[in-house]
């Protein structure tokens, strides 16, 4: 089954912080990994971020913007994502940027696991909640 990954699971590829070694687990995983083409945009902002607080080195930016996509086995266009994404930010009255992974999850019928806490606690409760894994409890399926 793929899984969809959003930005606070991909910035800890590239960056060592808490969690980064459940994020490196996706990444040696049988699973593919898929995201909507947001993430790109959301990971190198959240790079440029950490340049400026001194927090990440230029280099270090650098390889993200340069080495995301290719750890990804599908990288969605935002596009036809748009019109489900804003009808799940309404619903949710939710920033749409972080729904474009919820969109991307239903239609593929898929997982999303994420770092982002505030997002976990949103969805709790909620229609979509099956269809999200904080990291912290993402074990990958056991191979038949």
């Amino acid at each position: 089954m793929t899984i969809v990954v959003d930005a606070s699971v991909g910035l800890k590829w590239f960056f060592v912080e808490a969690q980064s070694d459940l994020a490196y687990a996706l990444l040696r995983g049988d699973e593919p990994l898929a995201a909507p083409s947001l993430i790109v945009a959301e990971t190198c902002n959240a790079a440029w971020k950490a340049v400026r607080l001194r927090t990440m080195t230029p280099a270090q930016a650098d390889c993200v913007a340069v080495d995301l996509s290719s750890l990804l086995n599908e990288l969605h266009p935002i596009g036809p994502l748009a019109p489900r994404a804003m009808a799940i930010a309404r619903r949710l009255d939710h920033p749409v940027y972080d729904c474009f992974y919820i969109a991307l999850a239903e239609h593929l019928d898929s997982t999303l696991v994420t770092a982002d806490s505030r997002l976990v606690r949103r969805l709790h409760r909620t229609a979509w909640a099956r269809r999200l894994v904080d990291l912290t409890h993402y074990t990958a399926p056991k191979a038949p």
